[in-house]
């Protein structure tokens, strides 16, 4: 029997202690009392995996993993606190093929991992409780249904018959960590009495502005007197059936969820009241998501709450390789800096896992938009395997179940890369779909979440799925690709769910704590690099190509004679390329509607894909995507002959007064002409100048005419509030490359106090690129940004864990074109 929802006032305890791991060889143990006493107990952790259980034992090391998928896997447990009596046993996930024993005998077969179990038990006291997670890798090998196709990047092909995650079979980016465990919680439930349970909750934003709440349940009780209560209003439940009530709620006075890029992203307490008692339904939001495919039908843009909204992120990937965590203090860090910088939207990909429902609720929290692809990506899935379709069923509902009242489910999408597996192999167009995609999860997606809009599959649309010019794009023009930045442009993106995917270096102190090697060259360093399987390059020849094509160096030599200084480029250069991708996007005339960075983290410490490693550091990129992001922002765009455009743009929901000024300099520090505009900027709106209109007179912005040696080598754009004189954002654009506006830049810091922070006063004598401000235990709330002359420009610095903020922080900071180094003490 398969679970939906603790049922309200039960009690429910935590079987989390007292649980121990042993490894047997496939089969050799049928039962638990076949387990030979000389058998090694580990102490594990429920939830967890016998990774996380190994590795807490010194017996796993996730950088140098061993199969973990070749032995049957113990749990061993007896339930002492346990009253006897009748009772259900919850299982949240067990991972993959597995088997419960309750006393010796089985009481369960579990094979999906993604599948929860409800068990009716009756305890006699100190029970014994074991499950056996038998041995995958032997049977990836058993003959399956015949698949039209086998994907390039997933091994092994058998993996496509069994509902398992595809972390740890992925050569090239993820480390051979295979999921294994009872990775969910395991919980024992006792019911009361009177039991209220299989509540469904929907929350609706008409398009009046009213709120309509819905909520049903099941309760067993003698003619309940129940209350619906939400946003200082109640209505009485309604019997629709035996033992079946719903009441509906319309809120006329709602405010609106955004996501927090557009206004607020408010949550309304749910409260059940039954016969006096009051019980928590968690909370919800109230939004409206539509999808506008434009006139010609090609087009992927969402509406939220009518209002088009450009979406930007990253892909998540987990919280913790080996120990795949689902609760609130694991999620917590990550999403916290997705949202400070800028993002509001997180993809969840068909190759990770679903996360818990603890997840949505920081999401919603956080105003971040989920993107939720199910777990199918790459394969030919089977389509007419009743067990495997019976598993898929189970999973979509539960998982639909358990964030029916979240209003951050902005996206359903049937999984990763099936359509484009298929077509790149040449297959024609009626076999890229399936039935899983195709049928079954939008049937259930359209019962369970009709306000939540459903893709198929990512990428999707246009005369190849991949063609970035139609639907959604998987987009690596500019990246894996190596395109030069214009092809962001030319490639008329509508909406790219994957994008922009570097081998992206950590800071040098997270280097020097977990992967202390020399760079580039040594084997444990290239192992972290990510690649194609079976590609000539991997992203770091990417990250090199672009080091290059922006500073117009020989990465190769750079590295042979200064790695110091190769490492800092490297650092700054992936930024650089995606804050002029996203100008492209998000200008004045742009086609985007948005863009999602392939990834937001990494699975172990190194140069991989995620712009936060995985210690939960911020890398260098992520204080560009934080510019690149900003809700009110200016970008310059060059338009060759037409001149250097200024974009604006305004996504809050209040009228702005601004004053944009632009500076063009020569040598980094002569003003040789200037400009600036005072004028109101609309609420949701945008806005495109030309540099030359606000200087009056032509003048060569982008050095496209040539006449004689170029005049500048930089300029800046910088938007301010005429309300209160704060600068809101800066642009900066090279007209001959950013290798020739490298300067000997002599900067000035000093530290101070604002209240309980510290922070940098930072002033330049002339045009300083990619500062870099290394302090022990602080992070900058800005980092490896360009500093112009002309203005002090101040930066806070935020004390991390451990850190007594009280003493004065010590550091340096450098900036790429100069070889100083700028003390900060206190």
């Amino acid at each position: 029997m398969r679970g939906r929802l603790a049922s309200i006032g039960a009690r429910e305890s935590m079987l989390s202690e007292g649980w121990n791991l042993i490894l047997t060889e496939p089969g050799a143990c049928a039962v638990p009392h076949d387990i030979p006493l000389s058998a090694q107990f580990i102490p594990a952790p429920v939830p967890g995996t016998v990774a996380a259980a190994l590795e807490k034992a010194g017996l796993f090391d996730r950088e140098n993993p061993e199969p973990l998928n070749m032995k049957d896997a113990w749990y061993l447990c007896r339930l002492f606190d346990a009253e006897p009596g009748e009772a259900i046993l919850r299982f949240g996930g067990l991972a993959t093929i597995c088997n419960v024993f309750l006393n010796g005998q089985e009481i369960l077969f579990s094979e999906s991992m993604f599948t929860a179990h409800e068990l009716p038990v009756t305890l006699s006291g100190g029970d014994e409780l074991a499950l056996c997670f038998r041995a995958l890798g032997p049977r990836l090998s058993e003959p399956g249904p015949r698949a039209r196709w086998r994907p390039q990047m997933i091994t092994p092909a058998g993996l496509k018959n069994f509902r398992t995650t595809l972390l740890g079979h992925m050569p090239g980016w993820c480390p051979d960590i295979h999921a294994v465990g009872p990775w969910r919680p395991i919980s024992l439930v006792q019911r009361d009495t009177i039991s209220i349970d299989n509540v469904s909750i929907r929350a609706v934003l008409e398009e009046s502005g009213v709120g309509r709440l819905s909520v049903s349940l099941h309760n067993n009780a003698e003619g309940p007197a129940m209350l619906l209560r939400c946003g200082g209003m109640e209505q009485p439940f309604e019997k629709i059936g035996e033992n079946h009530y719903s009441a509906i709620l319309k809120l006329s006075d709602i405010e609106p969820w955004w996501p927090h890029t557009h206004g607020t992203p408010r949550l309304y307490d749910l409260t059940l009241v039954s016969d006096g008692e009051e019980y928590s339904l968690g909370s919800t939001g109230f939004r409206r998501i539509d999808v506008d495919r434009g006139a010609d039908g090609e087009d992927f843009a969402l509406l939220i709450n009518g209002e088009r909204v450009f979406c930007r992120g990253a892909v998540w990937t987990t919280a913790d390789i080996a120990r795949l965590p689902g609760g609130r203090a694991d999620y917590e860090p990550f999403l916290q800096l997705a949202c400070q910088a800028g993002m509001n939207m997180i993809r969840i990909g068909g190759t990770m896992v679903y996360e818990t429902p603890d997840f949505f609720a920081l999401c919603d929290e956080l105003g971040l938009l989920v993107w939720q692809d199910f777990m199918f990506a790459n394969f030919d899935y089977p389509r007419n395997d009743k067990a495997f379709l019976g598993h898929v069923h189970a999973e979509i509902e539960e998982f639909l179940y358990g964030v029916q009242a979240s209003p951050s489910l902005a996206v359903l999408c049937g999984g990763s890369e099936i359509h484009q597996q298929a077509a790149m192999l040449g297959l024609p167009m009626e076999f890229w779909s399936g039935p899983v995609t195709d049928e079954i999860i939008p049937a259930i997606a359209a019962r369970m979440r009709p306000d939540v809009p459903y893709v198929p599959n990512s990428p999707y649309g246009g005369a190849m799925p991949f063609s970035p010019n139609a639907g959604i794009a998987h987009y690596y023009g500019v990246g894996a690709y190596m395109r030069p930045i214009a092809d962001a442009r030319r490639a008329d993106v509508r909406f790219a769910s994957e994008s922009l995917a570097f081998a992206h270096v950590p800071q040098q102190r997270t280097l020097q704590r977990h992967l202390d090697v020399p760079a580039v060259h040594s084997p444990q360093w290239k192992a972290r690099v990510p690649r194609d399987r079976s590609a000539s390059w991997d992203f770091e020849d990417v990250r090199d190509f672009y080091l290059e094509l922006l500073y117009d160096f020989d990465p190769a030599r750079l590295r042979r004679e200064d790695q110091e200084r190769y490492l800092d480029f490297s650092r700054a250069v992936t930024g650089e390329v995606i804050e002029e991708t996203f100008a492209e996007w998000r200008r004045k005339g742009s086609g985007c509607n948005g863009g999602l960075v392939w990834t937001l983290q990494d699975l172990l410490p190194g140069p991989g894909w995620g712009v936060i490693d995985s210690t939960g550091e911020p890398k260098p990129v992520w204080y560009a995507m934080r510019r690149a992001f900003r809700p009110v922002q200016a970008v310059f765009t060059d338009e060759g002959t037409n001149g250097l455009d200024v974009h604006v743009v305004n996504e809050t929901d209040t009228d702005l007064d601004l004053e944009l000024e632009v500076v063009c300099l020569r040598d980094g520090k002569q003003q040789v002409v200037s400009g600036n505009m005072a004028f109101k900027l609309a609420a949701r709106s945008a806005e495109r100048l030309a540099s030359t209109a606000l200087f009056g007179a032509f003048f060569d912005t982008t050095y496209a005419f040539r006449f004689g040696p170029p005049a500048h080598d930089a300029s800046v754009a910088r938007l301010r509030s005429l309300a209160d004189g704060a600068v809101l954002a800066e642009s900066f654009h090279f007209p001959c490359g950013r290798g020739k506006a490298l300067h000997d830049a002599s900067i000035e810091a000093s530290l101070g106090r604002d209240g309980d922070s510290w922070i940098i006063d930072l002033r330049t004598d002339r045009l300083a690129q990619s500062v870099h401000i290394d302090v022990e235990g602080y992070r900058a709330d800005d980092d490896w940004f360009h500093l112009a002359p002309g203005r002090v420009r101040r930066v806070k610095l935020s004390a991390l864990s451990g850190t007594e903020s009280d003493v004065p922080p010590t550091g340096e900071i450098r900036s790429l074109g100069s070889s100083r180094r700028i003390g900060l003490t206190g």
